[in-house]
């Protein structure tokens, strides 16, 4: 009876590690292949568009040929963007997660609340762009404007700054709340100088990747005006604007051969600008992570 039993157990277990290196080949082999893609993908865009990056083509507005293209509209557009968005998106995305989490109660409302804010943080990106053209460029009449354009992508981020600031806000030890109110430390007292404090390389690292996906979107912008080619700069932020990604999307719908490679300079540019925001925020997390 012992020996079978030991049998058994002696088969379960060699089934459980075949079934472990089976799911390791598998899991391997999906991050391989990702990889690969991913390493095809960026040599293509490389190969094709390096040769044709300079600073002309930097500081050049867009042009009907080729060899006088440039990406100075849509880079300052998407940098203004992004300061609007910045701006919005985070005031009110970190004070959403601190309500929530620090002051309202917990009842069906919040959690009704909380699970709509994930559901939203889902939700195609052409439905904020129909959103942002109704409620305002028609509704509030901000025109085909940088601040309509600005205002409809932090609704489109919005979601995630505020997911990422709860998950931050969660990890906070209560250790270290209850040894502020037991200081005699009030309520905002010690959410302002405890609670965000620690929580700020979290929050920190979901709002530059919210805002990472906000500077590459492309269809909200086309759903609010954003122009594929201007020539001057926006005098204000009711002006007309363009971005990186608009103008990406212009220049490789053009015909002929010339035009991709305009296309793939514009997205080096552009993952230039990404690479440069995810190490900015990299250093401000590792800078707050060591103080704390």
């Amino acid at each position: 009876m012992a020996l079978q039993t030991g049998e058994k157990s002696t088969k379960r277990m060699k089934n459980r590690i075949r079934k472990n290196k089976l799911f390791h080949t598998l899991f391997f082999g999906a991050t391989a292949l990702s990889l690969v893609i991913l390493a095809m993908l960026f040599y293509r865009i490389i190969s094709q568009g390096a040769g044709n990056l300079s600073w002309d083509f930097i500081k050049n507005f867009p042009a009907p040929y080729p060899d006088r293209a440039g990406i100075y509209a849509g880079l300052v557009g998407s940098l203004l963007l992004i300061a609007i968005v910045a701006v919005v998106s985070i005031t009110i995305g970190v004070a959403t997660a601190i309500y929530l989490e620090e002051y309202a109660k917990k009842n069906k409302l919040t959690s009704f609340i909380q699970s709509n804010i994930q559901n939203l943080a889902g939700v195609p990106s052409i439905v904020f762009g129909l959103l942002g053209l109704t409620f305002f460029v028609y509704i509030l009449n901000f025109d085909f404007s940088l601040l309509s354009g600005g205002l409809t992508m932090s609704l489109l981020v919005l979601p995630i700054i505020v997911v990422a600031a709860q998950e931050a806000i969660r990890s906070v030890p209560n250790d270290l709340k209850e040894a502020s109110y037991g200081m005699g430390a009030t309520k905002w007292q010690t959410v302002l100088r405890v609670v965000i404090p620690a929580a700020l390389p979290g929050m920190i690292t979901g709002s530059i990747l919210a805002l990472s996906r906000a500077i590459g979107e492309t269809a909200p912008l086309l759903v609010v005006g954003a122009a594929t080619a201007i020539y001057a700069l926006p005098d204000s932020i009711f002006g007309s604007y363009t971005a990186m990604p608009i103008q990406i999307y212009s220049w490789i719908s053009k015909p002929g051969d010339e035009w991709p490679v305009v296309a793939a300079t514009g997205i080096i540019i552009l993952l230039i600008v990404l690479l440069i925001m995810n190490t900015i925020a990299a250093l401000i997390r590792n800078k707050f992570q060591r103080r704390n």
